[in-house]
Parts: C-alpha cells; sequence; structure tokens
C-alpha cells in the first residue's frame, strides 16, 4: 500500500474492523444525504467521487480526510462538526489515543441515536413537504405537546 495511504481497518488492528468514529462520521455523512434527498452519484459527482467511494466512506470503510470532510460540509450545507455530533461517548472512547488509555472515556449512552431510524427520516422528509408554514407550525405544535403530555404520564 502506497505510504501515507491507510484503510480504516488498519487503524483497528485487533479486530480487522472500521474505526467506529468512521462508521458514526460516515453515518452522519448519510443521514445529511438522505435528509436532503440526494442520491450517492449526485453526492460523489459534486465532490468529485464515485457513488462507490461514498458507499465507503457512509460505511465507514474508507476514513474520510480533513479536506475530504471539508468538501462534504460544505455540498451537505452542514458545518465540519455536525460530522461528530450526536457521538455516543462508547464511540468516542474508541479513538486511538482513548485504546491506549491516554485518555478519559465518559460514560457510554445506552439509547440508540434516533436520527439514524428510517422512521425518523421518513417523518423529517414527510413533515417538509407540508407547503404551508402554518399548518408545519401547527404540526410542530401539536407534536410537542403531545410529546410533553406522555412524559407526564
Amino acid at each position: 500500500m502506497p505510504r501515507g495511504r491507510r484503510r480504516a481497518a488498519e487503524d483497528d488492528e485487533s479486530s480487522g474492523k472500521p474505526n467506529p468514529i468512521d462508521i458514526h462520521v460516515g453515518g452522519r455523512v448519510r443521514l445529511r444525504r438522505t435528509l436532503l434527498g440526494m442520491s450517492q452519484e449526485k453526492l460523489g459527482e459534486a465532490i468529485g467521487l464515485t457513488f462507490q467511494q461514498v458507499q465507503k466512506y457512509e460505511r465507514g470503510a474508507n476514513r474520510i480526510g480533513s479536506s475530504r470532510l471539508f468538501d462534504l460540509a460544505r455540498v451537505l450545507d452542514v458545518p465540519v462538526s455536525y460530522f461528530f455530533e450526536d457521538m455516543s461517548a462508547d464511540t468516542a472512547a474508541r479513538t486511538p489515543s482513548r485504546i491506549k488509555g491516554l485518555g478519559e472515556a465518559k460514560p457510554g449512552s445506552l439509547e440508540p441515536d434516533p436520527m439514524v431510524k428510517r422512521e425518523t427520516l421518513e417523518l423529517v422528509r414527510a413533515y417538509y413537504r407540508i407547503g404551508d408554514p402554518a399548518i408545519r407550525k401547527r404540526l410542530f405544535e401539536l407534536t410537542k405537546s403531545l410529546a410533553n403530555a406522555t412524559e407526564q404520564g
């Protein structure tokens, strides 16, 4: 393999699997692309990649370099920090420095990220297809009040 080019799988030498942080970042790319209704092919065209390369990024099979992450943020219209949001403490603890005992990990979250569920994506897409802003606002308020009523028992 050429010097300086390493697959993400090589970074988790003990298991041969992609690093969980790379998987998380790839999942955030997929989430944003899907929310925008953009295909892997269109995203690839926008940043000079094939859709197969986009697939590998989204699975975490290939690590996304900083310049590519910057391009993705620009095309997907999000700040670079977006790709690291909602990362569980358990995932963050899988960074090589923490694996080697150089950093303290926070306790992990037991709840799965609701933003990666298909149901959430479909709900958000349907919400934004409602053309009338007043109706969207009423639906938003109704949803919040239902959630509050459920929490209060």
